[in-house]
């Protein structure tokens, strides 16, 4: 086999395609999570946002006894998306209860 034979069946390498994800760049979304204070929680809800390559705009976690609540907005989502990580949080088996609630909903009724 000669070597112009051998380099003419190379793969072709492409770049990566676009992201294909639906975003809505003003849409912010708050997970309000309550679940067992394990180690392995944090990461576990983290992982959720940080697959779809999305960094939490605000996160606050607080230990109360035997739970972890935890807070974390996350902008970008669209609701479709939003509902689908709330449902996958909730499969989660230390999680215990999770709200899933936008951003402008809450500041209006903080109001």
């Amino acid at each position: 086999m000669s070597s112009t034979t051998a380099a003419s069946t190379a793969p072709t390498l492409t770049p990566p395609a676009a992201e294909s994800r639906p975003c809505d760049p003003a849409r912010r979304v708050v997970f309000s999570v309550t679940a067992d204070a394990d180690p392995g929680t944090l990461p576990r809800v983290l992982e959720l946002v940080a697959k779809r390559g999305l960094v939490p705009h605000t996160l606050a976690s607080r230990l109360t006894g035997d739970s972890l609540l935890i807070d974390l907005e996350v902008v970008g989502m669209v609701r479709a998306e939003s509902d689908h990580v709330g449902n996958c949080l909730r499969q989660i088996p230390m999680v215990a209860q999770v709200v899933v609630a936008e951003a402008s909903a809450l500041a209006a009724a903080a109001e």
